[in-house]
């Protein structure tokens, strides 16, 4: 690809979605957009370039931020996110919202929708320790062709196979030939609407939990600080933040803090109840 090439796309991604493309990126551009200059009709990438040039379609521009921000997942990825959720998080919100007796999570950049529906499994588990409450999980992302993937809950055998506990997958989830769907009542925890992060986070709502895992690693430092200190006033003052493994606040944010032997786990800078939740 020319340099002249890939310095287009690269600006018309970090516009549209944040995303921070180096040079060594450029392979990824080729694989993945080939198939779209293919399905617009375009004899090459190179003629699909021309075009962007010009006055693109808005559709073309939509296809092109899709492909390449829709990113890997699997179920229970990562194993340590989930176990904190289930053993540290839940017994702390079930103490300290009992009174209100509802949680909201929000799981951003949630692709094919493995994690939301990760955590609506957790919380069906553990229903029996919460009558009465009530679970919102808003599962967001800016593709919407992938939100309408996540909507309906069907994988592959491969895909469940990659994380998915075979007794959950058999309690949860129903076999149709060689796919597997979720149960509705298993999907109708999550909400799935389409959202650019580098947008204002206002209409969203506050939050109990937020989990935006390996987001952060596709964005520079002055995204990552405009995303940290949006999902900051979004949360509720003692509310847990879940970041990837190879992410950090450090340097990028004074809003948060990590908590000791909880890797991946945040809380505000001022929150009260560190010593409940370590």
């Amino acid at each position: 690809m020319k340099i002249s090439d890939f310095d287009l796309y690269k600006d018309l991604l970090k516009e549209k979605s944040g995303l921070s493309l180096t040079q060594d990126k450029a392979y990824l551009l080729e694989s993945r957009l080939s198939p779209i200059a293919k399905k617009w009709g375009f004899e090459s990438l190179d003629a699909m370039s021309v075009k962007l040039r010009g006055v693109p379609d808005r559709n073309l521009v939509n296809d092109i931020v899709e492909a390449m921000t829709t990113n890997e997942t699997s179920f229970f990825r990562d194993t340590r996110p989930f176990d904190l959720f289930r053993d540290t998080v839940l017994p702390y919100m079930k103490q300290a919202r009992g009174t209100r007796r509802k949680l909201r999570i929000w799981c951003a950049a949630s692709s094919s929708g493995q994690e939301p529906y990760t955590l609506a499994i957790l919380l069906k588990e553990a229903a029996a320790q919460f009558p009465g409450w009530s679970f919102e999980i808003v599962a967001t992302d800016i593709s919407t062709e992938i939100l309408a993937q996540a909507k309906e809950g069907i994988y592959s055998q491969f895909e469940v196979q990659r994380g998915m506990p075979v007794t959950l997958l058999l309690k949860y989830f129903t076999q149709n030939g060689d796919k597997w769907q979720l149960n509705s009542d298993i999907r109708q925890m999550v909400r799935f609407d389409q959202f650019n992060l580098l947008d204002s986070m206002l209409r969203l709502g506050s939050f109990d939990i937020v989990y935006c895992r390996n987001v952060l690693i596709y964005f520079d430092e002055k995204t990552k600080s405009k995303v940290l200190n949006g999902i900051a006033a979004q949360l509720e003052s003692d509310g847990y933040l879940f970041l990837g493994g190879a992410e950090t606040v450090l340097g990028l944010t004074d809003a948060f803090k990590p908590l000791p032997d909880k890797r991946g786990m945040y809380v505000l800078q001022n929150s009260e109840h560190l010593k409940a939740a370590s």
